[in-house]
């Protein structure tokens, strides 16, 4: 397993974000889920304006390689007043070598003693199992806040299999992680 280092995302690399994510993306396709929107789909937008926000508020953090280039990246913020885990992504050329992990730990570190809300698919094998495996639980929906079963409802109406996104909790705290 490499070790990679960690630091705030800056603000000229959100668009090593973006490509870092949609290189990752390309899992879902190979899993038959066909996740294909033009740079300008509200999704789409929406999402890199998410993602801008955090980096100007240090809610945005990269896994660096050895020469300090951004080779994955966690965004969180706030929803519902809890701590959420708004995106994780790694390079497919550095997936499964810790970074992704380093990267979950430091959500999980992030929100201290509060519960990490996330959202999912629970039907592949590198998404709901990977975080149970980091004390993350599937929540039912009327268990959520009306902003987290908002980010559900958005991303069921344009996210292939809608059904197969779910919510997922880590009550656990950073003394624990």
């Amino acid at each position: 397993m490499e070790l990679y280092g960690l630091r705030k995302a800056q603000p000229d690399e959100l668009e090593t974000l973006i490509a870092i994510d949609d290189e990752a993306s390309t899992l879902y396709t190979n899993a038959g889920l066909h996740i294909s929107f033009a740079n300008n789909h509200p999704f789409i937008v929406a999402e890199s304006i998410r993602w801008a926000r955090a980096i100007e508020q240090e809610l945005a953090h990269v896994a660096v390689n050895e020469h300090n280039q951004p080779v994955g990246f966690v965004v969180f913020c706030l929803v519902d007043g809890e701590p959420y885990l708004d995106q994780i992504a790694v390079h497919p050329d550095r997936m499964r070598q810790g970074a992704g992990t380093a990267l979950l730990k430091l959500a999980i570190t992030w929100s201290g003693d509060q519960p990490l809300w996330l959202t999912t698919y629970s039907h592949l094998s590198w998404n709901k199992p990977y975080y149970e495996r980091h004390d993350f639980v599937q929540m039912p929906e009327n268990a959520c806040g009306p902003q987290l079963r908002e980010i559900l409802r958005d991303q069921r109406s344009v996210l292939p299999d809608p059904d197969q996104r779910i919510a997922m909790v880590n009550r656990s705290t950073s003394n624990n992680a």
